[in-house]
C-alpha cells in the first residue's frame, strides 16, 4: 500500500469512529427522552384523566338522580293506592244515602194499628242494617243539631233570628243529614241556622 492509501485508510476508521460516538451520544438521548415524559405528553394524560373523572361524576349523578326519582314515584304510587283504598266506598255511599232518608222518613211516621206498626218495626230494622254497613266502611253521619256552623260540613239552607236559648252560628234544624267518609264529606247537612 501507499503512503496515500494508508492516510485515507487512517482518515476513514477516524470517521467512522466519530459517527459511532455520535450515533451513541444521539441515542442515549433519545432513550433519555423516551424515559422521561415530555410536559405535553403530561399534559395530555392529565387532561384524559380529568374527563374521565368529569364524566364518572357526571355518570354518578344521573345514577343518584334517577333513584331518587325512582323513590319519590313509589312513594307517590303507594300513597295514591292508600287513598282509592280508602275513599273506594265513596260512590256507593252516595247511592245509599237516599235510600236511607226515604227510610228515615217512613220511620218519622206515626202508626196506629198493629200491621202498620210491624211495618215500621221493620223498616226500622232495614235502616239499622245499612246504617251498621255504612260505618262498616267507614262513612258516619255529621252532627249537625245543636253544633256551630261549619261550612264546610253544613249547608244553611235558611236563617232564624239568634236567642238567648240559641246564640248566632249555631243549627236550630237539620233538614237533611249530611254523611262523610273518614275526613271526606259525602254530602253536606242541609240546616237551618240561627243568626
Amino acid at each position: 500500500m501507499t503512503e496515500k492509501e494508508e492516510r485515507l485508510d487512517e482518515e476513514l476508521d477516524k470517521t467512522a469512529e466519530e459517527t459511532a460516538e455520535t450515533t451513541e451520544s444521539s441515542n442515549e438521548s433519545t432513550e433519555t427522552e423516551a424515559q422521561t415524559p415530555q410536559p405535553e405528553e403530561e399534559a395530555v394524560e392529565k387532561s384524559e384523566l380529568e374527563l374521565l373523572q368529569e364524566k364518572n361524576n357526571e355518570l354518578e349523578d344521573q345514577f343518584l338522580r334517577a333513584r331518587a326519582e325512582i323513590a319519590n314515584i313509589t312513594s307517590r304510587n303507594r300513597n295514591e293506592r292508600e287513598l282509592l283504598q280508602k275513599y273506594r266506598s265513596q260512590d256507593l255511599g252516595k247511592k245509599l244515602l237516599p235510600a236511607i232518608d226515604n227510610l228515615e222518613r217512613a220511620m218519622a211516621a206515626d202508626v196506629d194499628q198493629d200491621q202498620a206498626a210491624n211495618l215500621k218495626k221493620g223498616v226500622e230494622m232495614v235502616l239499622e242494617s245499612l246504617r251498621q254497613a255504612l260505618k262498616e266502611e267507614g262513612i258516619e253521619e255529621i252532627p249537625a243539631e245543636g253544633a256551630m256552623f261549619d261550612p264546610n260540613l253544613h249547608q244553611a239552607v235558611q236563617t232564624v233570628p239568634a236567642s238567648d236559648e240559641t246564640p248566632a252560628d249555631t243549627i236550630v234544624t237539620v233538614l237533611q243529614k249530611g254523611y262523610k267518609l273518614h275526613d271526606r264529606v259525602l254530602r253536606a247537612s242541609m240546616v237551618i241556622v240561627a243568626q
